[in-house]
Order: C-alpha cells, then sequence, then structure tokens
C-alpha cells in the first residue's frame, strides 16, 4: 500500500471525526475543547487501527456484526442530549454539559473510530507500513476533527442558542447513516 492509498484511506476514515467534530463546534468551541476533541479523536483513531491491525480478523469477527449499532447507540444518546439540553429554558439549566470532557468524549471518540478498527485489520495483508499507517490515520482524523470544529464555531456564533439542538440532529442523524450503510438500505458514501 502506498502513502496515497494510505492517505485516501486515512480521508474515509476521517469522514465520521469530521461530521461529529462539526456538531460538537457548533456547541463547544473554546481552545481547550477544541484540542481535547482534536486530540482524541485523533488518539482512539490511531490506537483502534494499531489494535486492528495487530489482532487482525480475530477480532473483526466479532465486532463486524455490531459496530454500527455501537456507533450509533453512542451518537443516540449523546445527541439526545444535546437536543435535551437545547429544549430545556435557559432558567431549567443548571449548567451545559461539556460533551469534550469524561465519558461523552470517550463514547464519541469510540463511535468515530470503530471504522478505523475494522480498516486496520487489512494493513497486514496490504504490506502497509504499520506505523505510518496508523500515524497518518490519527492525524488525518484530528486534522479533520479541527476544521470542522472551527467551522462550526464560527457558525454557532452567528445562530445563537439553537446550536446545540442543530449538533444532536446532526449526531443522531449520522449514527443512523451509519445504521442505513451497514444494513444495505443506504449505499456506502
Amino acid at each position: 500500500m502506498s502513502f496515497f492509498e494510505i492517505l485516501l484511506l486515512s480521508l474515509a476514515l476521517a469522514a465520521d471525526a469530521f461530521s461529529v467534530g462539526a456538531a460538537l463546534g457548533l456547541r463547544h468551541h473554546e481552545p481547550r475543547q477544541v484540542f481535547r476533541v482534536v486530540f482524541h479523536f485523533g488518539l482512539f483513531q490511531t490506537l483502534l487501527a494499531l489494535l486492528g491491525a495487530l489482532l487482525g480478523g480475530r477480532l473483526l469477527v466479532y465486532v463486524e456484526s455490531l459496530d454500527h449499532w455501537i456507533a450509533f447507540a453512542l451518537l443516540a444518546l449523546v445527541g439526545s442530549r444535546m437536543i435535551w439540553s437545547g429544549l430545556r429554558e435557559a432558567s431549567e439549566r443548571p449548567v451545559a454539559v461539556d460533551l469534550t470532557r469524561g465519558w461523552s468524549l470517550v463514547g464519541l471518540s469510540l463511535a468515530v473510530s470503530i471504522d478505523a478498527l475494522a480498516a486496520g485489520t487489512t494493513l497486514p495483508a496490504t504490506r502497509a507500513p504499520i506505523a505510518l499507517a496508523v500515524a497518518t490515520i490519527g492525524i488525518v482524523a484530528g486534522l479533520a476533527a479541527l476544521v470542522a470544529m472551527r467551522f462550526a464555531g464560527w457558525i454557532a456564533r452567528r445562530i445563537g442558542s439553537r446550536a446545540e439542538i442543530a449538533a444532536g440532529i446532526v449526531l443522531i442523524g449520522l449514527g443512523v447513516k451509519i445504521v442505513l450503510e451497514h444494513t444495505g438500505l443506504l449505499p456506502l458514501t
């Protein structure tokens, strides 16, 4: 596998990181929040691709039938929390939940990285340089999240408080899209 092919694979795997990063960026656009998302998305993409490469097809057999449902559940849970928070009146909101911290961030990082696990299983068969491939996958995912969050933050400052509801809808929509693609009801993009 050439570096160009590795880069194309990395860009394809970064699509989910970009989409979720854009949704998060509508609400979370402080430099620390952006850094946490970019770092974690890149790290999880790297680690799951490496895990896939090390374990090969053995692990894929167990995860492949459920990976889309896991991603959907994580995205739907976080998206629902965002919509609920956005719909509550300002007086009812004790403190907005920061989705760039704790288990929410871990769940989102896993959701966007599950495909990297599957892709990693193919790396040894293609004779790709594993270290270069997994590093590229992680860096591209992080950069995709960075670009998406910066752009979304710019939009959020203009549309105001309803950005949280829009972001939640985007996350749930992405989860539905993943399920539809994996069940064959929607062609893969």
